[in-house]
């Protein structure tokens, strides 16, 4: 599998005083963008936690090319860069629908832990089932 596409409108409470996405929103666009990535291969998000496993963020960063406006439709490209037994990094692509323009792009690395413990766990060993579907949407 090659990469998720999630579909967003820009809500009017989403943009800041010059009418412009405020920074911050592009994070929750690549959370839900996430969760749909996550989806494709089978498992929810939520069902991974029930598991026992969680995926807590480490590290992010967002480059801002242009600002998304009000009423945009926007479109969230969302593939897993690398993807090792503790952790995965997935990348983001933000484009406006309307003329294909790339907004922003981003990427989040998270770890998998153990959600009793908080502890990092080696999915392929504990989980062996959910590191077969991460392959999936990997490929």
């Amino acid at each position: 599998m090659d990469k998720a596409i999630t579909r967003i409108k820009v809500r009017y409470a989403e943009t800041d005083k010059m009418g412009i996405v405020h920074h911050a929103n592009y994070y929750v666009y690549f959370e839900a963008a996430r969760e749909d990535l996550i989806e494709l291969s089978g498992i929810k998000y939520s069902e991974m936690e029930e598991i026992g496993v969680m995926m807590p963020l480490v590290e992010t960063k967002c480059k801002y090319h242009e600002g998304a406006k009000y009423g945009d439709y926007i479109l969230v490209e969302t593939s897993i860069g690398r993807l090792t037994p503790i952790k995965v990094e997935i990348n983001y692509r933000v484009i406006r629908e309307e003329d294909g323009r790339v907004l922003a792009t981003g990427q989040t690395i998270q770890t998998f832990v153990d959600s009793r413990s908080f502890k990092i766990l080696n999915l392929m060993k504990k989980h062996p089932n959910i590191w077969a579907k991460f392959q999936i949407i990997q490929q």
